[in-house]
């Protein structure tokens, strides 16, 4: 559970925004979308690959 303390005359809008900081550090938006499909490992790691070789090409495309 996330605790965002609240000091005495902070603005609330400010408290929210922590909150929503931390909850997007913990990643348990992601994982929930990530579950709920099944995804088959051999699909997962083909993307991972396809995605690599993608990241590869623009970097060496930066430095050229």
């Amino acid at each position: 559970m996330i605790v965002v303390p609240v000091k005495e005359g902070e603005n609330i809008e400010k408290a929210l925004r922590r909150f929503k900081r931390k909850f997007e550090k913990t990643g348990a938006v992601r994982a929930l979308r990530a579950r709920q499909a099944f995804i088959k490992p051999s699909v997962a790691r083909r993307k991972k690959m396809e995605k690599a070789i993608y990241v590869k090409q623009l970097q060496q495309a930066e430095e050229q």
